[in-house]
């Protein structure tokens, strides 16, 4: 990043910071800043510590800047449990708010720009940026949420979803366990083995290949909220028929994606097998499959998502009382929508977790594969 840029945004920031002492912090007859000395020293302090960040620039600015981020989010935090700030918020909160988003944006931009030479540091930036990144728009969220009183019904802050994410493990627990595991690998193993048997069939014999793909992508086409009745009646209010669910939409991008894999050797290493004498089991196995294995890995991760979209969205039709869906549907109706972004939050870490497993099977499988060479 610039440095002059980087200088300025800083002395912005620090600017912004200062203005708050000055600023109303709310439209209600709340308490300024020098009437709070715990804050007024977090808020000088944050002033310092940006003023510090653009004097020593470049990528010495990252640390004091985060110093100052830090200092600037309790101020603006510790603010809003103040019941005259809270719903009220005027210009100098909200000058200490884009004071502290602006030297968060700063010091992640230059993280980026980083380039450590060892392995583990490089690894350890890439998870540090998005981690901070993300830390960032949910203090944007909470001081958003609580600053302007947005009803909880509209929109929770984060910190409600949480409290009662922890408050709720138990049931969050056993809904996980009803939709990730029993309905999601069910169906998750049973539409993507499918796919790739089928995929290896249809290789050997090519008219199936050209009798299967149209009617695979007419299975694919089909709409989700109509498919999973019609599996809830075949197959129970149970987990069954969201297995069923699950392996439907799993079973086209596999197939297609193996397909092209199974397709991806070579004419010269066909020849040179061939030469060798190799039979049809023999070229599978030392041939086709180790070529369509970053195919095959592509869709797992495609259908790592798709199936727990795909069981969430059948609990919707008839389950027993218990799910992700089951409970989002219920929670919904009974305004309680810190219990929602719960269950979101659980089928999202589900999903992030389920990804990196398949992520790291890949890399571990295929390390031989370009995209992997250093």
């Amino acid at each position: 990043m610039n440095t002059h840029k980087l200088r300025l945004g800083f002395v912005f920031a620090a600017a912004a910071m200062l203005s708050a002492l000055i600023l109303p912090l709310s439209l209600e007859a709340a308490a300024a800043l020098p009437a709070r000395p715990m804050l007024l020293a977090l808020t000088l302090a944050a002033a310092l510590l940006f003023a510090a960040a653009a004097w020593a620039g470049g990528s010495r600015a990252i640390a004091p800047g985060f110093a100052g981020v830090l200092c600037a989010a309790a101020t603006t935090l510790a603010l809003l449990r103040d019941p005259d700030l809270a719903g009220s918020a005027a210009a100098g909160f909200w000058a200490m708010v884009l004071a502290a988003w602006l030297a968060a944006a700063l010091c992640v931009m230059q993280l980026a720009t980083a380039r450590p030479r060892a392995g583990s540091a490089r690894r350890a930036l890439d998870l540090a940026i998005p981690l901070l990144f993300g830390a960032a728009v949910f203090y944007l969220w909470e001081v958003a949420v609580r600053g302007f009183g947005v009803s909880p019904v509209i929109m929770p802050a984060p910190s409600a979803a949480a409290a009662r994410f922890a408050a709720s493990l138990p049931t969050l627990g056993a809904d996980f366990v009803q939709t990730f595991v029993r309905g999601v690998l069910i169906g998750y193993v049973i539409g993507c083995g499918a796919g790739v048997l089928v995929a290896i069939t249809a290789q050997r014999f090519p008219f199936l290949g050209r009798g299967l793909l149209p009617l695979g992508s007419f299975f694919s086409a089909l709409p989700l909220v109509g498919v999973a009745p019609i599996m809830v009646m075949w197959f129970g209010f149970d987990w069954p028929s969201k297995a069923a669910v699950v392996a439907l939409v799993t079973f086209f991008p596999m197939l297609v994606n193996t397909l092209a894999g199974l397709s991806a050797s070579g004419h010269m290493e066909r020849d040179l097998m061939r030469s060798y004498g190799a039979d049809h089991r023999q070229m599978l196995t030392k041939l086709y499959l180790p070529a369509a294995l970053p195919f095959i890995f592509n869709a797992l991760k495609i259908n790592a998502t798709l199936a727990l979209i795909g069981a969430i969205v059948a609990e919707f039709f008839g389950t027993p009382t218990q799910g992700i869906g089951f409970r989002i549907s219920t929670e919904a109706g009974r305004m309680a929508i810190d219990m929602v972004w719960a269950e979101i939050a659980l089928a999202a870490i589900a999903g992030m977790a389920f990804y990196g497993l398949v992520a790291l099977a890949e890399r571990a499988t295929t390390f031989w594969h370009p995209s992997y060479r250093t």
